[in-house]
């Protein structure tokens, strides 16, 4: 006979059940091996009501009422609505909750401290799919980062500096320097399971450094060097620049110590009527569309490849801007990232 699914069946008829399989049993003297094939009852069930019922008589036959529990797990409307701004607008530990990011776990907690209600990981994880959220790879941001220093970027400086350089008739660079290692690995390579590809490549460690600009007109400047990142470097590629564009640049980098020396403000401050140089908030490269061009230079032209010698990276690396020159609708594809198309 098959064994019936206590589940399925409605309380009073679980009762009933439970009260003439153990009346069976107790006063009409059927064994128990006899009652789980005319009952039709689970071994470990039919124990369990043998067990309750000797221990506390009928009243523990009782099923228990299923479901959550009356008044204890239901989140009100705007309950919900502050667990979900909190998650949206806090880390935990900002919270004071003992996690450094939204697990199910950390919601959970969350839930408990602000509404009183405790629910279990299995129905956070049910609420969280309902409230739109999904589990992702977070982005890591310096916690030195200024907030009020990157909104007031977003919402006066640079649309100051826009309007400056469009009555100009000025175009706005973003730029960035970059080192590159021939250590360096992107992408994956298909293999057997459970037995990693072996890549053959030089042991040797070389390297070299660039530096770039990027417009949202799909414009790419770039300079491959093998020394040192130092304000001559960054002189000579501003030189270069200037020459090489027939409008005013306003140009706009990050806080690197060349970037602020006396020797660059000076230049700048000489060359004044062709360029006019920015800086963005610390800690802000996402605001940035060159680190975009930085990132695809790494794993296209240099994560893919086995370069055998320097010579050969920095040929590759060349090689490679070159053709990015040539394609400036990909460039422009940089400035539709999220973070960076204020700047489009």
């Amino acid at each position: 006979m098959k064994t019936q699914d206590g589940r399925k069946l409605s309380t009073e008829a679980l009762h009933d059940l439970r009260l003439r399989v153990v009346s069976a049993v107790e006063e009409k003297g059927m064994k128990a091996v006899e009652a789980l094939r005319v009952f039709g009852v689970g071994r470990t069930a039919l124990f369990g009501w043998l067990k309750a019922y000797r221990a506390g008589g009928e009243r523990d036959l009782v099923p228990s009422r299923r479901g959550r529990p009356k008044g204890q797990s239901k989140l009100k409307g705007h309950e919900a609505a502050t667990i979900v701004r909190l998650i949206m607008d806090r880390c935990p530990d900002q919270l004071k909750l003992p996690f450094a990011l939204w697990t199910r776990e950390a919601v959970r907690e969350l839930i408990v401290r602000r509404t009183g209600v405790d629910l279990s990981v299995w129905t956070v994880g049910r609420l969280l799919r309902g409230w739109g959220f999904t589990p992702q790879k977070p982005v890591r941001r310096a916690y030195e980062r200024n907030t009020a220093a990157v909104r007031r970027w977003m919402e006066e400086t640079y649309p100051g500096i826009r309007r400056e350089a469009k009555a100009q008739g000025g175009e706005i660079h973003w730029g960035d320097e970059m080192g590159l290692r021939s250590d360096h690995q992107a992408g994956t390579s298909y293999g057997k399971r459970g037995k990693t590809p072996v890549i053959p490549g030089t042991g040797q460690r070389f390297g070299c450094n660039m530096v770039s600009t990027v417009t949202n007109q799909g414009k790419l400047s770039f300079m491959v060097f093998q020394e040192r990142f130092t304000r001559t470097v960054f002189l000579r590629f501003l030189g270069r620049l200037v020459r090489q564009s027939e409008k005013k640049v306003y140009l706009i980098v990050d806080g690197h110590p060349v970037h602020r020396s006396k020797a660059v403000r000076d230049w700048v401050d000489q060359n004044r009527e062709r360029i006019s140089l920015y800086q963005l908030p610390g800690y802000s490269p996402d605001l940035n569309p060159d680190e975009l061009l930085n990132n695809d230079v790494k794993s296209n032209a240099l994560g893919r490849q086995r370069p055998a010698d320097r010579e050969e990276m920095v040929a590759g690396v060349r090689g490679y801007l070159r053709s990015r020159q040539k394609t400036p609708e990909v460039v422009m594809r940089y400035f539709q990232h999220p973070s960076v198309a204020y700047a489009a």
